[in-house]
């Protein structure tokens, strides 16, 4: 197919910490200049929704229920993540939640509370939607039944503003795993779509050989990454690691969010698996809530460092296709 679009820029992701998780805003360079593309009307009638621009926020781990070494917050962080959401000068469409929305117990009616009261402080978002998926201690002991009740499904697929989203559960098998019914329904879903079409895939655990002897991977993920590699506009934004990280395979980039519990140390560095310690003069540090500026002793969020994403067209094989790039923001 043959377009007259700009092919230096497709769609521009705005990423920040934010100290609560990640904001990033979906930029369609046609729409921002209002030019015309047969390439986005393609888009549009593949998709059903041409695309236009929004901004969505990544929250993850807020395991509410936990209460103690090594942090005694308890769900202060997840509280103040949703008043940075709520204090953002244009409400995002979406927050997507990957995972452990809820630290697990034996006790189901205790944690059939704790639903209830991750529900109850997550519905406080001044938002369009919210989409969650489940992490090990939400679903793992009980196959995800409990999480079914309160959540819905545990995977699923949405169109919004002309990017497809897709929820994949590696959780609820009992063990890091997608499993071969979720991954016929993958490919399923996704093969009436164009292979530019922009695509985010949300999920609890991270899809790569990360750390496995953390359990940081998913058995079948390299299963999830064949279904989706000749898809050449696909990010995976994951949980679980307690920490932000920035991966790259192919034409696929994963992204991870910061927990609003506490924080695990970069496993090239560290040897166990051990949550850094609580800081009580900076009870934040490192996780959702950081303070980004301090004004007469009040936060405030004034300053935002970022970083741009930006997602190119290229030709291939006479198709329009699209190439994540990461560029560093030059204010």
């Amino acid at each position: 197919m043959k377009t007259t679009t700009d092919r230096r820029q497709f769609l521009t992701m705005l990423g920040t910490s934010l100290g609560i998780g990640v904001l990033y805003t979906a930029m369609p360079a046609a729409a921002a200049t209002g030019a015309p593309t047969e390439f986005f009307n393609f888009l549009g009638e593949a998709n059903g929704e041409r695309p236009r621009p929004f901004s969505f926020v990544q929250l993850s781990d807020a395991h509410v229920g936990f209460n103690g070494p090594p942090d005694p917050l308890g769900t202060k962080a997840f509280e103040r993540a949703v008043e940075l959401i709520n204090s953002l000068p244009q409400a995002p469409d979406l927050v997507l939640f990957t995972g452990d929305l809820t630290h697990d117990t034996e006790d189901k009616d205790v944690h059939a509370q704790r639903m209830k009261q991750f529900l109850e402080i997550s519905k406080r978002m001044k938002v369009g939607k919210v989409k969650y998926v489940p992490g090990e201690h939400d679903a793992g002991l009980d196959g995800g039944a409990l999480y079914r009740e309160f959540m819905g499904e545990s995977n699923y697929s949405f169109d919004h503003a002309g990017v497809h989203f897709i929820a994949l559960d590696n959780v609820s098998r009992a063990k890091p795993e997608v499993g071969p019914e979720q991954l016929a329904w993958l490919k399923k879903d996704i093969a009436r779509f164009p292979k530019t079409a922009p695509i985010v895939v949300f999920t609890h655990r991270p899809l790569f050989d990360l750390k496995p002897d953390w359990e940081w991977f998913t058995s079948d993920g390299d299963e999830v990454m064949n279904i989706l590699a000749p898809y050449q506009n696909v990010t995976v934004l994951y949980g679980h690691i307690h920490r932000e990280h920035d991966h790259t395979e192919g034409n696929i980039r994963h992204l991870a969010s910061r927990s609003l519990i506490f924080a695990f140390p970069d496993p090239e560095q560290a040897q166990d698996k051990k949550p850094i310690a609580f800081d009580k003069e900076h009870p934040f540090r490192n996780l959702g809530g950081r303070l980004i500026k301090e004004d007469n002793g009040r936060a405030s969020v004034s300053s935002i460092p970022m970083d741009e994403v930006q997602l190119s067209l290229r030709e291939f094989h006479e198709i329009n296709g699209v190439q994540q790039i990461l560029k560093p923001l030059s204010y």
